[in-house]
């Protein structure tokens, strides 16, 4: 029973972050809120260091947190099986920001982002570092662009 309680109150106090999948929707946003956009380029079932990415910085409770109250997340995700392929609107937009933001088609490839489109920061492949080292990167310019 105690473990239910802990549970259910870690549930409602931890952070919930949404990727959304249309960068125009995640400027409008950041432009509401006065948050930056991290752009994240991944090949969710076929790139390894893109699966490591999410797994140990990406989906941690503490870039989360952090992503909550200052970040708006976008996922450009290019999958490669066919049980995991995408809507054909939704590849046309990943397509669309890749021609935009990631040319070269580098995976993983990770953009910090103001509301106006300006690239603040880039990661190319995975960032060797822990989700706190990564969210500290994150931290002075999010306070430098408020």
């Amino acid at each position: 029973m105690k473990f239910l309680f802990v549970f259910f109150i870690t549930a409602l106090f931890s952070a919930h972050v949404t990727w959304l999948g249309n960068f125009n929707e995640a400027k409008a946003e950041a432009a509401k809120s006065h948050k930056l956009i991290l752009v994240n380029f991944s090949g969710s079932d076929w790139c390894g260091p893109c699966i490591r990415e999410r797994k140990e910085i990406l989906e941690t409770e503490t870039f989360e947190n952090f992503a909550s109250e200052h970040l708006v997340l976008v996922r450009a995700d290019f999958p490669r099986q066919k049980k995991n392929q995408l809507s054909k609107e939704q590849v046309k937009l990943n397509e669309a920001l890749a021609d935009k933001y990631n040319a070269e088609g580098k995976f993983p490839y990770t953009l910090l982002i103001d509301g106006n489109g300006k690239v603040l920061k880039v990661w190319d492949g995975f960032p060797n570092e822990s989700a706190e080292k990564f969210v500290a990167e994150i931290n002075p310019i999010v306070n430098a662009s408020r």
